[in-house]
């Protein structure tokens, strides 16, 4: 009776924790200079309704992985911390907040105000690295929202990215 017990527990604390965790796919193209257009997708997961979680890019040959934030009012900078590693903080050489070629919005600005948009920054075992900026349709949903926006590989090659949404 005591094992029926414990079991019932841990099937329903592992339906809650399957039930929490939202994952959604993507999908794009890579291109650069001189070289033909490649497809690219995505998978995401996020324990929190789609504001953080982890990502993965397939490319042609190589996977990378890293953790996705939406910026929203409760973001803290030493949450995006790890985003800057292997690049300029802020990704000041790479204009995202707002249009303003060369140049990105202040931290507190950044940090104050919510802003529909999503940053990753991730890696492939071989040590290349990948920078992305999304911006979502539906903010509020977080990543399920769907979105769309561009990766930088460290080589210098683009991704565009479409998130479908829920």
């Amino acid at each position: 009776m005591e094992s029926a017990k414990f079991l019932s527990g841990l099937l329903f604390s592992l339906a809650v924790l399957t039930a929490c965790t939202t994952t959604g796919i993507g999908g794009g193209q890579m291109s650069g200079a001189g070289a033909a257009e490649e497809p690219v997708s995505f998978s995401w997961t996020s324990t929190d309704g789609g504001i953080t979680g982890s990502m993965q890019a397939v490319l042609p040959g190589q996977i990378f992985f890293g953790r996705f934030f939406q910026i929203t009012q409760q973001t803290r900078a030493d949450m995006l911390n790890p985003l800057w590693t292997h690049w300029r903080s802020g990704w000041y050489d790479w204009p995202y907040w707002g249009g303003y070629a060369g140049a990105a919005y202040p931290t507190t600005q950044f940090l104050t105000h919510y802003s529909g948009k999503v940053v990753a920054t991730l890696e492939a075992p071989d040590q290349q690295r990948m920078r992305c900026r999304f911006h979502l349709v539906e903010p509020a949903q977080g990543m399920a929202g769907g979105g769309e926006g561009e990766c930088q590989l460290s080589a210098g090659r683009l991704v565009r990215a479409v998130f479908p949404g829920k």
